[in-house]
């Protein structure tokens, strides 16, 4: 993790829906290979971040900046194209295309080849297509064996619903990410099923060298991976600094943990 270069910023981030403030000032910093967990109520603005980030939404005031350079106004491909690639909290695939398939959509914004290229079958065409498929073979293969070989060729309909996830993860990753977003990426999981995602996130950082900010409800997720934790509530940051330091926060306990710290 680099101490001093900011992968991602936001500041004074407000977006309004109807009067509601979603987001009211925030402000984020994350660092170069820096995981960082951004935890909350619902309705506390965390998904409305991550699609101010992403294009998805234009916000109302402040700016968001990519390695210094502002963003906001951009479209969600051109944002992909720089570097930022997300997952959703509803996983968001092609069902009935191939497994391969999917992943191999995450280079669409890298690929150069126009309608007249994919045509006429060019050899630079011919060439692109390949690093394409190696590329996204090999965002398969980072999640193990459940998404390579054979499976390849399958619909993604017929994974279930934890591979699912790894596979909208393995699209992500074939975008050539810096930073990645992961909105809640163990829901839905079972206990095996969720270390392993845990452990994965750290990989992406420590193997792949992503910076990562995670939405994340599972707070043994959020203490196995972050490098530092974001409070919010009411689209404002309400604590930030290590897992120990937030969960032990009295406004956190009270806005989203309870009343009891989580150890």
């Amino acid at each position: 993790m680099s101490e001093d270069r900011i992968a991602l910023e936001v500041v004074g981030l407000t977006k309004t829906f109807g009067g509601l403030a979603a987001l009211n000032g925030l402000d984020l910093r994350v660092r170069e290979r820096e995981i960082v967990s951004v935890i909350g109520p619902n309705g506390a603005g965390k998904s409305t971040l991550f699609n101010v980030i992403t294009g998805l939404y234009e916000p109302d005031e402040g700016d968001v900046r990519l390695a210094g350079r502002s963003i906001v106004g951009l479209k969600p491909h051109q944002i992909v194209r720089l570097g930022i690639a997300r997952t959703f909290q509803s996983v968001k695939l092609f069902p009935n295309m191939t497994i391969l398939e999917n992943a191999m959509v995450g280079q669409h914004c890298r690929s150069r080849a126009g309608v007249l290229g994919a045509i006429v079958r060019t050899p630079a065409v011919r060439r692109e297509e390949a690093r394409i498929r190696e590329r996204a073979r090999a965002a398969l293969a980072f999640f193990g064996p459940r998404l390579v070989g054979y499976r390849e060729e399958q619909p993604a309909f017929v994974l279930s619903y934890a591979n699912r996830r790894r596979l909208e993860m393995a699209r992500a990753l074939a975008t050539e990410p810096s930073v990645l977003l992961l909105d809640e990426p163990t829901a839905g999981m079972n206990p095996r099923e969720t270390l392993e995602m845990r452990d994965n996130i750290v990989r992406m950082r420590d193997e792949l060298g992503l910076t990562v900010l995670v939405i994340e409800h599972d707070m043994r997720v959020v203490k196995g991976v972050s490098d530092r934790v974001v409070a919010c509530d009411y689209g404002r940051k309400i604590a930030e600094g290590s897992y120990e330091e937030v969960a032990h926060d009295e406004q956190v306990i009270e806005a989203y943990l309870g009343r009891r710290a989580v150890g």
